[in-house]
């Protein structure tokens, strides 16, 4: 009987202890920062932890210049001119519309008001009541109140439910002011999450969504979110869906950058799997990525997350000079997955940038052989 409790033991200690090996095995060994022989980001010109920009995945200087005249001066008539002049089935204006809206978000969080004093994000409540046909202020204040339901309350409490049936109202709105545009439909798919929406119900939105923008990438990433595991789905539903939009995606597309999601979307919290990451299930989807950057327009706003994402899964490869050749890329914009997923995003990237330029020059590289 003692022999058995031993054994007992010895396995339990095996459960605790292997996990902490393998992802040790995993990872580099790193040298401390001030060591001579540290590898040191900044030698190929990366933006210093501090400063990289935690709001968006990628540059959109228009965006920025009328973010910071629209806070400044609490006058949204900035924001409106920008959105008139967004191509509308585009995946800018899906990105701006939740830039907006996650500004006014964050202004209230931060000023929420009291007596006597004005609420962050008043600028928005003014547009909608000065242009309340605005297609653009309608859109905004539909995101916005999708995103204060997931910041302010929590799912299946009626204070979640109340902000949500309002969000999918302004939804509605926001369509019939705008017909062709996708955006309103999109910014349901997060409701259709939040209300369980039934899966007829979420096909006939998703049907609306495909007949006015069938490639759009932000669209086919909200709609994963519904297919989860964690939500409506299930690992292999998820995986099919994004399987069958890589496989229709048209020449150029992001779409084929889809399974990458999928995987990550259904990641085990502890990896028991020496090599996951080189797996042929990860491998597979790492190079339809990789595909789909390289066919993707220069000046596509989806190519960032997708580069972002690689730069995760090509750190857990071990596969250094591709991680390295997608972060001179992204490198100063961090508002993408994974890293949103932390509570300090610049922090997280910085960590797997480190990694990227260590695993790099312990191979043989440096900045001089990194192509630009």
């Amino acid at each position: 009987m003692e022999i058995l409790w031993v054994l007992m033991a010895l396995v339990m200690f095996g459960f605790v202890l292997l996990p902490i090996l393998r992802r040790r095995r995993g990872m580099i060994e790193q040298v401390p920062a001030d060591h001579p022989d540290a590898a040191d980001p900044a030698d190929y010109g990366f933006v210093r932890t501090e400063e990289l920009d935690v709001r968006m995945p990628g540059p959109d200087q228009d965006l920025l210049d009328v973010l910071d005249v629209v806070q400044r001066t609490q006058d949204y008539r900035a924001a409106q001119q920008l959105l008139a002049g967004t191509e509308t089935e585009g995946e800018l204006r899906w990105q701006r519309v939740q830039a907006f809206a996650g500004a006014a978000a964050l202004e209230l969080q931060q000023r929420p008001g009291g007596v006597g004093e004005v609420p962050g994000g008043q600028w928005l409540r003014v547009w909608r009541t000065e242009a309340p046909k605005d297609p653009g202020g309608a859109a905004v204040h539909a995101e916005f109140l999708v995103q204060q339901a997931w910041r302010t309350s929590t799912r299946g409490t009626d204070d979640f439910r109340i902000i949500m049936e309002e969000a999918k109202d302004a939804c509605g709105q926001a369509a019939l002011l705008a017909p062709g545009d996708p955006v309103p439909h999109i910014v349901e798919l997060s409701v259709a999450r939040g209300l369980d929406y039934s899966r007829t119900e979420f096909d006939e939105l998703w049907l609306k969504i495909l007949d006015r923008a069938p490639a759009h990438m932000g669209a086919h990433l909200a709609a994963l979110h519904y297919w989860c595991e964690k939500w409506h789905g299930s690992r292999e539903t998820a995986q099919a869906f994004a399987e069958a939009a890589a496989a229709r995606a048209p020449r150029g597309s992001l779409l084929a950058a889809m399974p990458l999601f999928a995987v990550f979307e259904h990641l085990p919290e502890v990896n028991l799997v020496s090599g996951f990451y080189r797996s042929e299930v990860v491998s597979k989807a790492i190079h339809g990525a990789l595909f789909a950057v390289h066919a993707a327009r220069p000046d596509d706003p989806m190519l960032a997350h997708v580069r972002h994402l690689l730069v995760f899964f090509l750190v857990r490869a071990e596969r250094w000079a591709e991680a390295m050749n997608q972060l001179v890329h992204v490198d100063g914009h961090v508002g993408a997955l994974p890293w949103t997923l932390s509570p300090d995003p610049a922090e997280s990237f910085a960590v797997y940038r480190a990694l990227a330029v260590a695993g790099y020059e312990a191979n043989g590289g440096n900045p001089a052989t990194l192509p630009h």
